[in-house]
């Protein structure tokens, strides 16, 4: 049985439609969350501004209909959550793992990968998808212009 360390919070329609927009938190603005119990008490807490902003974009995404998840980069994450992630297959995942392109370490029999790791990777990735669609283009281009 695999457990998923990658967990995704999502907000259904009519969530979304009674939220009110947070708006953009300025210089100096301070966010306090109340928290009220079951037994009726309240209690406040002051978020540090970087909790603000991560809040205000972690809500911002929610409220669009986007799924939302928050790790630390340190996490150790499954060859599935990693495949979710880079939006690959788990088998690819491992053979990354296995040619050098994304370090893992054995639990076990199990793999496990960084967060951090799998961003980076995400990036390289992302970066070759849009060289290739450069080529495309101006391969597009060659053949409109010059019938190549």
């Amino acid at each position: 049985m695999t457990t998923h360390l990658l967990q995704f919070v999502e907000l259904s329609d009519q969530d979304r439609k009674k939220a009110k927009r947070l708006g953009k938190l300025g210089k100096g603005d301070q966010v306090e969350v109340r928290v009220r119990r079951r037994s009726g008490e309240d209690q406040v807490l002051k978020l540090p501004p970087k909790a603000a902003v991560l809040l205000e974009a972690a809500l911002g995404h929610l409220l669009q209909g986007e799924r939302v998840a928050v790790l630390a980069e340190d996490q150790e994450l499954s060859p599935n959550d990693a495949a979710e992630i880079l939006g690959i297959s788990r088998p690819l995942v491992v053979h990354r793992m296995d040619v050098g392109d994304l370090p893992f370490r054995y639990v076990g029999k199990h793999r496990r990968t960084k967060l951090r790791d799998v961003l980076a990777l995400k990036t390289k990735m992302d970066a070759q998808l849009a060289a290739m669609e450069a080529l495309t283009e101006d391969a597009e281009d060659l053949r409109q212009r010059y019938g190549v």
